[in-house]
């Protein structure tokens, strides 16, 4: 069961692909919870939204190729512009004006591009696990990039199952691998489990199809934003680097919450300390 059931859901169109969404309680502000990687939809924010709508307003939605969206194969769909501009045109549909946008993982690219787009309506980023290229990465996926489109070994092992040809071969050993990483903490059982199950609602060829999007170019992630931020990063993930949250907390100017012992999924594994995090920033900005 979910501990929350949505106010409102629906789907919003833009350019030919459907885009749905939900909306929990009514208080102000807004709390726009974006995508991540779009092999798990919108429900890895199951932690948060309990908590934060007996607070604010919080509308959720799920990135195409995954959840109640459309499953495409287009790249361009996947590129941070175009889920800043699903992200818009959900938030239109809901009547938003103004909100604080929180991103996991690559969904801090999202609500950079969000800021870019509609600065006068962003009140303030936070940034978990921000997987940004500002820093290198953990030394153990450092190869990833040069290996991605080759032959993967007879034996992979760790992240040598991070390959294109991987994923088609073998989609759920890989989902499997990288839930593993991502919850590293003792103990993480029913994140895993629950990770696990939302990838298999999607497939290989959407994880291709975000793939062959454009890099992000380090000089200009934070162009153009210049909203209050809050980043968050566990002191143990094994996806992002912790430079990475430095990084963004230098440049931003922004405040840094380091989670000692967390993963890259500090929101589903320590969601109290999360949630108060949040809310104390949310209020800040009033």
């Amino acid at each position: 069961m979910r501990a929350r059931l949505p106010d409102r859901a629906g789907h919003v169109e833009r350019d030919g692909v459907r885009i749905g969404y939900e909306v929990f309680g009514q208080g102000d502000p807004s709390i726009l919870l974006l995508p991540t990687w779009t092999i798990i939809h919108s429900r890895f924010w199951k932690m948060q939204v309990p908590y934060l709508s007996r607070h604010y307003r919080v509308v959720t939605y799920d990135g195409p190729g995954n959840g109640r969206s459309d499953r495409v194969t287009d790249p361009g769909r996947y590129e941070p512009a175009s889920y800043a501009r699903d992200a818009a045109a959900v938030l239109d549909s809901c009547g938003v004006d103004s909100f604080v946008a929180i991103g996991l993982s690559r969904g801090a690219a999202y609500a950079l591009a969000l800021a870019r787009l509609v600065p006068e309506r962003v009140l303030g980023l936070v940034l978990i696990g921000a997987a940004l290229p500002i820093a290198p990465p953990p030394p153990a996926r450092a190869g990833i990039p040069e290996e991605f489109d080759k032959p993967y070994p007879e034996s992979p092992q760790g992240w040598d199952k991070y390959n294109l040809a991987y994923w088609h071969d073998h989609y759920e050993d890989f989902v499997r691998f990288f839930f593993s990483e991502m919850f590293s903490e003792p103990h993480s059982t029913k994140q895993f489990e629950d990770a696990v199950g939302w990838a298999l609602e999607t497939g290989p060829e959407i994880l291709e199809a975000e793939s062959k999007t454009s890099r992000l170019v380090p000089e200009e992630v934070f162009d153009g934003v210049s909203a209050p931020t809050l980043v968050i990063h566990g002191s143990d993930d094994r996806i992002v680097s912790h430079q990475v949250a430095l990084e963004a907390a230098r440049r931003t100017g922004g405040s840094l919450l380091t989670m000692g012992g967390s993963g890259h999924g500090p929101m589903a594994r320590d969601p109290v300390k999360v949630n108060l995090a949040i809310r104390e920033f949310v209020e800040s900005l009033r």
